[in-house]
């Protein structure tokens, strides 16, 4: 099987309220990018993954106008995808959903969220992801009391062989800092912003441990939008989201190794899954953000992970219409894991 996660950059804008792609000159939202570039560069990508299963990061929006499940199989057909089924979870107000496309053939999925619902009140034991966690980080003294703009989507998903995997799509923020007056504000700001985004680590490895601990079969997939050493309050936290997500010790750790790489090697070279220009200083800046994190029992299948980034995967490079659609595709390559399941 091949599996595989995807951020895509302004996906939203490239269809109308009604589901239908569109292929026109309009600006995409990507710098110098019309919607049917995007949309072409999207087509050649999904066609050369081929994969049975994609974790869309950033899917088109869901609300009561739009509806996320009619564009992605609309772009299914359109460009005559396996992958022409969808599952979402719980919908978001960011525009940006966690969906699951994926071939029906292979495999029939439902949504299947763990945890009570707790309402904006709260609960301590990992509730429903669309609830609200309540958490005191030993930072200010103070309980938090935190929820995700974009809660995961947690999928069963069951074989033709009968076989049953947990999927957890997932989509970590931590928020720029908007508003600051001053650089004190913005780092007090940006702070809070970090703490939060390390209390929906914790309770998205809470609920890890549920299916680890009950000997499931588990991936995570997505953009944790961290990393070790992504930025400068690490430090005063201990641990970035990756870290406690996968766990450190124990026999319920995830693996994924480009992360493990990441974290061996700080100041040495790294994967990178995305690629930013940055207008002040006009360069780009590369990070490791995307992951597919595997439990014990699928790692010692011997899966192969791969990014399809143009620059670094050789096959990629050697290939001049997938390479340009990578580029013009998203600020993400996608990245996959071939299974033998």
């Amino acid at each position: 099987m091949l599996i595989a996660t995807y951020n895509i950059e302004w996906f939203n804008n490239l269809f109308d309220d009604d589901g239908v792609l569109l292929m026109d000159d309009g600006w995409s939202g990507r710098h110098d990018v019309t919607r049917a570039m995007q949309i072409e560069a999207l087509g050649i990508v999904f066609a050369a993954l081929d994969a049975d299963a994609i974790m869309v990061i950033e899917a088109p929006d869901e609300n009561r106008r739009r509806s996320t499940t009619k564009a992605l199989e609309e772009f299914a057909r359109v460009f005559d995808l396996r992958a022409k089924a969808t599952l979402l979870g719980f919908q978001n107000d960011t525009q940006q959903e966690i969906a699951l496309m994926y071939d029906p053939a292979v495999m029939s999925a439902r949504h299947a969220p763990l945890g009570e619902s707790a309402g904006k009140k709260g609960s301590e034991l990992s509730p429903r992801f669309d609830s609200t966690f309540r958490i005191d980080l030993d930072v200010d003294a103070k309980e938090d009391l935190v929820q995700f703009s974009k809660p995961p989507l947690e999928v069963e998903a069951v074989l033709r062989s009968g076989k049953v995997l947990r999927l957890i799509g997932a989509h970590l923020k931590s928020k720029a800092p908007h508003g600051a007056r001053n650089d004190a504000e913005a780092m007090k700001l940006s702070i809070e912003n970090r703490r939060k985004q390390l209390a929906q680590a914790i309770w998205l490895r809470e609920r890890l441990e549920e299916h680890l601990n009950a000997g499931e079969s588990l991936m995570l997939l997505g953009d944790l939008n961290d990393g070790p050493g992504l930025d400068q309050y690490e430090d005063l936290f201990g641990r970035s989201s990756v870290e406690i997500i996968m766990g450190e010790t124990g026999e319920n750790c995830l693996f994924d190794p480009h992360a493990r790489l990441g974290l061996q090697r700080r100041l040495g070279a790294t994967p990178t899954t995305a690629r930013f220009y940055i207008r002040e200083h006009k360069r780009y800046l590369q990070a490791l953000l995307d992951y597919i994190m595997v439990s014990p029992d699928l790692t010692v299948k011997e899966p192969v992970w791969r990014i399809w980034h143009p620059f670094d995967d050789p096959d990629c490079w050697r290939l001049p219409e997938l390479r340009d659609a990578l580029l013009l595709a998203s600020d993400h390559f996608p990245v996959t894991l071939d299974i033998d399941l």
